[in-house]
């Protein structure tokens, strides 16, 4: 409707929609989140992550409203057959830009229940943004690195302890557990020193989706495999509130989970270890094919591209 506009116009109009839209329901959120921790009996708890979820689908409408509003992207998408809103989905993917959250929720809201992410737990000081995500109990992850584990043993182990407390909720309702296996976005200076393997990803890491799968067990339907490809370049953040990504890519890909997988060790089990990252890199190189597939002739030069910009 408003495409006609210059592209920064519409980036302010995007921008003061997206936060308005911010500010209406996390108020909602933020009321009712405490309701909830006034009122801890179980039933109580059950109703209000009911509501709370409802809120947040309300919440990802809204998004997609400005963006349908301000933008005029086409979208090429595959895959959203027989997803099951009442269901427990391991949704994993690869990741590019901010736009790929809100690429995701777009397309998958109320097809299947929203989606959680594993957050680092800097990310629960975000004004307003991480109060929502507390409210609605994404896992906020407290990772240390090798030296700090070093100078303080005690606390090895403490950053896979919150991730199976917060897990542990999710068994009470039907969710989507999501997570970026590269754990950062894709960038050529990231996939250099990597010395990664794959021609249009990162090394993926396993220990966070090993440790669901650990805690949730069978109570995931399957693993929901999502490859987002930008043909003209993954946008920042501002090109895509100024509706300057003129195309998306999506396809979407039900896995069963193989059975073998479930409720093992990672931590502890070399030989499962072994066999996980096995199934994961196996899982990532047919993305990297994908990914090459859909770009086409252009992906003979995608990375060169990215070098240049």
């Amino acid at each position: 409707m408003l495409h006609f506009l210059p592209d920064k116009t519409k980036g302010i109009i995007s921008s003061l929609l997206l936060g308005l839209n911010v500010i209406f329901w996390v108020t909602i959120l933020f009321i009712l989140s405490l309701l909830k921790f006034l009122l801890p009996a179980p039933p109580a708890r059950r109703f209000f992550d009911r509501v709370l979820t409802k809120i947040a689908e309300n919440w990802i409408s809204g998004n997609s409203g400005w963006m349908k509003l301000t933008q005029k992207t086409k979208w090429d998408v595959q895959g959203l057959e027989n997803l099951s809103y009442n269901k427990w989905y391991l949704v994993v993917g690869n990741h590019q830009s901010w736009a790929d959250i809100f690429v995701m929720q777009h397309l998958l809201n109320r097809r299947i229940r929203l989606l959680k992410f594993f957050l680092k737990r800097q990310l629960i000081w975000v004004p307003l943004i991480g109060l929502a995500w507390w409210a609605l109990d994404f896992p906020f992850l407290r990772r240390y690195s090798k030296e700090y584990l070093k100078r303080h043993p005690r606390k090895k182990g403490k950053d896979l302890e919150t991730t199976r407390r917060a897990c542990e909720k999710f068994a009470r309702i039907p969710t989507s557990v999501m997570n970026f296996l590269e754990g950062t976005r894709f960038s050529l200076c990231k996939h250099l020193r990597q010395k990664s393997p794959y021609r249009h990803l990162l090394r993926p890491k396993a220990g966070g989706i090993a440790l669901a799968m650990s805690v949730l067990g069978e109570k995931f339907h399957s693993l929901l495999d999502v490859t987002i490809v930008y043909p003209d370049g993954a946008p920042t953040f501002w090109r895509f509130l100024c509706g300057r990504v003129k195309k998306v890519i999506v396809r979407f890909q039900t896995i069963e989970i193989p059975k073998q997988l479930l409720g093992g060790d990672y931590d502890g089990d070399h030989a499962f270890r072994e066999m996980f990252q096995k199934w994961v890199h196996e899982l990532w190189q047919a993305k990297d094919r994908q990914i090459q597939m859909l770009l086409g002739e252009a992906g003979e030069c995608f990375l060169t591209e990215r070098a240049a910009a």
